[in-house]
């Protein structure tokens, strides 16, 4: 059975957990890697009882030893690697400590070049893979408000672009998806119900879509690779 990594899962109704469901009901085995053990036991269960193959090994994406060895347990028969981690970082640039930026980049970008280093390695030794990684509107452009974001989003998105250039003649696919806008998940709407109330059903991301997205991605052939696909409501201004 063809085995997927998937790091940065949260809540069930979630885009991490949902990329994960999408993938083992194409058959994989999905490996779930987060820091909250407790979240990706119950996801594995579920998708186990669904009748799916899946692991729970908690994992700090930042922490080089521990992504290491979260990519050594899989082991064998690894195609498919997502990164999702990376949570909206706010603030105004003169009111920012220099910890919350670093902390925004360690997450986004350091995390990502750990975790893509690992996935690629593998993929070199195994005939080929996919590599994924989660972006926003903010790995394009710079926004008042945003700039621990959008450098450190725009910085991974580069670190995408460079590992396709380098390993796409080696069978590797690396690839990224812009994700433009709230998502309709159960954070957002918790978080921000006044927001997600006057978006409406149609002003938020569906994430089954999204998950379609990755699933899309990961089945190109190697003659018609994408390296880049967005996706947003068609109310979404861009």
């Amino acid at each position: 059975m063809d085995k997927a990594i998937i790091i940065g899962v949260g809540p069930d109704q979630g885009l991490g957990s949902q990329i994960c469901q999408g993938f083992a009901k194409e058959g994989l085995h999905v490996f779930i890697a987060s820091r909250n053990e407790t979240n990706i036991k119950n996801l594995a269960s579920k998708i186990e009882r669904d009748g799916g193959k899946a692991s729970a090994i908690k994992t700090d994406a930042t922490d080089e030893k521990q992504v290491a060895k979260l990519f050594d347990e899989v082991g064998e028969g690894l195609k498919l690697a997502i990164y999702n981690p990376g949570n909206n970082t706010p603030g105004k640039i003169i009111d920012m400590e220099t910890d919350y930026f670093v902390n925004s980049w360690k997450i986004c970008c350091y995390g990502g070049f750990l975790f893509g280093r690992e996935a690629i390695k593998r993929f070199l030794s195994n005939g080929g893979g996919t590599l994924l990684y989660t972006g926003a509107s903010a790995s394009l452009r710079g926004k008042a408000n945003f700039g621990a974001f959008n450098s450190s989003k725009a910085a991974l998105r580069a670190l995408a672009q460079a590992m396709s250039k380098e390993y796409g003649h080696e069978g590797v696919h690396v690839g990224h998806i812009i994700i433009d806008g709230a998502i309709a998940g159960e954070k957002f709407i918790n978080k921000r119900p006044e927001i997600a109330s006057k978006l409406g059903e149609e002003g938020m991301i569906n994430l089954k879509g999204i998950v379609d997205g990755y699933v899309y991605m990961y089945n190109q052939p190697s003659n018609a690779w994408s390296f880049e696909l967005d996706l947003r409501t068609s109310k979404e201004n861009w």
